[in-house]
């Protein structure tokens, strides 16, 4: 049965890697997993935005992807070292942070793909996604993280499971479950996609049998990171369900036509 999370929405799906920075957005100066790039992306049509989260020195879970500042701000320490406030006030003038909280109630029709950095965030996630478990997705390159997560939410109270996409483990099982011709139905249980790059170094791992044997369990799978507009078209046309994008306004138009 397909997850709430992919009903009545566009396909292929175009997931805002972490929001949507347009040429005015570079000119000011916005950050990823910014308001302001949220907004961008709720501006242009966007029906799924992709994001992370790490938990900040006051434990609570906020938008950020790297372990450390280093490479948006300059400043080397840990994420889990700095207070919100502090954080907040980094953001200030680069489109505003949001916590996990904040974005849920600030795009109240957007669908969240969340990326668990951390096993440290799975617990406190629970009763943040409990009420908002149809139009969130969660992952992880960690499958241990994902499960805590989903596993967290339900005992919050949550009246179904978020949708869920495997992390590396299930991948490379799916990989080579689907390369033998073998049944993935234990590989994927509970699973609704699977969001892959087309190719990790010289390993392809978007594959014919990887994509028909996801699709035969009813499992979408996404590629990342796709900011190409032919190769867009490409992987739609090989059957991909959506692809995860710097550029969603381009992937938007080219779905489009």
């Amino acid at each position: 049965m397909t997850h709430p999370y992919f009903e009545k929405t566009r396909h292929p799906r175009v997931l805002a890697h972490r929001g949507l920075i347009t040429a005015a957005g570079e000119d000011s100066g916005v950050w990823e997993n910014s308001a302001a790039a949220f907004a961008a992306a709720h501006a242009a049509g966007v029906e799924y935005i992709e994001t992370d989260c790490r938990v900040t020195g006051d434990g609570d879970v906020v938008l950020f992807h790297d372990a450390t500042l280093e490479r948006l701000t300059g400043d080397p320490r840990a994420v889990t070292e700095v207070r919100t406030r502090d954080l907040a006030a980094m953001f200030a003038d680069h489109g505003g942070l949001l916590t996990v909280t904040e974005a849920l109630s600030s795009f109240p029709t957007a669908r969240f793909n969340i990326d668990v950095k951390t096993d440290a965030a799975a617990e406190p996630l629970g009763p943040i996604l409990a009420d908002h478990t149809h139009r969130v997705l969660v992952t992880s390159f960690s499958d241990a993280n994902r499960r805590a997560t989903v596993s967290a939410t339900l005992r919050a109270g949550a009246a179904m499971r978020p949708a869920t996409s495997g992390g590396t483990r299930t991948i490379a099982a799916l990989r080579a479950y689907s390369a033998a011709r073998l049944s993935p139905a234990r590989v994927l249980q509970d699973i609704d996609a699977l969001q892959i790059p087309e190719k990790r170094g010289a390993l392809r791992v978007l594959t014919p049998s990887l994509l028909r044997a996801a699709h035969r369990r009813g499992v979408e799978v996404h590629v990342w990171t796709v900011n190409d507009e032919s190769t867009m078209r490409r992987l739609a046309a090989l059957g991909v369900d959506g692809v995860v994008t710097d550029r969603a306004d381009t992937a938007l138009a080219a779905f489009s036509r």
